[in-house]
C-alpha cells in the first residue's frame, strides 16, 4: 500500500506542478471565492476562529484567502510543528505583524508563543493542505502524518469541530485512495471549480 500511495504522490505532485503562474493566480482567486460562498451557505454571521496555512509546493494559494479573512475580522491561526514531538501541530494565531521562522521544511510559521496557542477543538473550520483527495472524501499527504496525528482525537472522540475542509485543485482527484486506518476522512473539499461535501 506505501507503494502504491508514493506513486499517487509522485503523480498528483507532477500534475500540480505543471499549472501555470496564470492557472495558479486564477485558482486562487476562485478558492477565495468559493470558501467565502461556503461560509455564507452555513447561514453563519458571526466571526470565526479559522486554522489556515501557507502554500508550498505547488498547493493552491491560499495568501489571497488569508487577505480575505482577515477582512472580514475572522482570526487566523498557522500549524506550528510541535517543539518537543516534532510530529504534531500547534495552532498560533497569526496576524499581519506576528514574528515568523522558517521551521524545519522551510516553511514560515509564527514564532512559538504558548499564550497565542488556540486549541484544536476551539477552531470553527481547519483548512488543510493535501496531495491527492478520492470522492470518498479520503485526503493523501506528503507523508509526514502531521495532520492525522493531530487529529486523532478528533477522529475517536467524535468532534463537532472543527469542520476539516481540504483545499485542492481539481487536478489533485483521484477515484479512490489507499486507505490506512490513521487516515481522518474530511467533511468537505474546496477546489477551484467545485465544493464536494460528505
Amino acid at each position: 500500500m506505501n507503494n502504491k500511495r508514493a506513486q499517487i504522490r509522485q503523480e498528483i505532485r507532477r500534475r500540480r506542478n505543471s499549472l501555470s503562474k496564470i492557472e495558479q493566480k486564477e485558482a486562487a482567486k476562485l478558492l477565495k471565492m468559493n470558501f467565502t460562498q461556503h461560509l455564507k451557505q452555513e447561514k453563519s454571521t458571526k466571526t470565526h476562529h479559522i486554522g489556515v496555512y501557507f502554500s508550498n509546493d505547488a498547493e493552491l494559494d491560499t495568501s489571497l484567502l488569508i487577505k480575505e479573512l482577515w477582512s472580514k475580522n475572522h482570526t487566523l491561526y498557522l500549524p506550528v510543528i510541535h517543539p518537543f514531538n516534532g510530529t504534531t501541530l500547534y495552532f498560533q494565531r497569526y496576524e499581519e505583524n506576528s514574528p515568523m521562522r522558517p521551521n524545519r521544511y522551510g516553511i514560515l510559521e509564527p514564532k512559538l508563543n504558548c499564550s497565542q496557542i488556540c486549541p484544536l477543538q476551539e477552531l470553527d473550520y481547519l483548512l488543510m493542505p493535501l496531495v491527492a483527495f478520492d470522492s470518498l472524501g479520503n485526503r493523501l499527504g506528503m507523508g509526514g502524518g502531521f495532520y492525522d496525528k493531530t487529529l486523532a482525537r478528533y477522529h475517536n472522540e467524535n468532534w463537532q469541530k472543527p469542520q476539516l475542509i481540504g483545499l485542492a485543485h481539481q487536478c489533485q482527484h483521484v477515484e479512490s485512495l489507499p486507505v490506512e486506518s490513521w487516515d481522518v476522512p474530511l467533511n468537505f473539499i474546496i477546489t477551484p471549480q467545485k465544493i464536494y461535501h460528505w
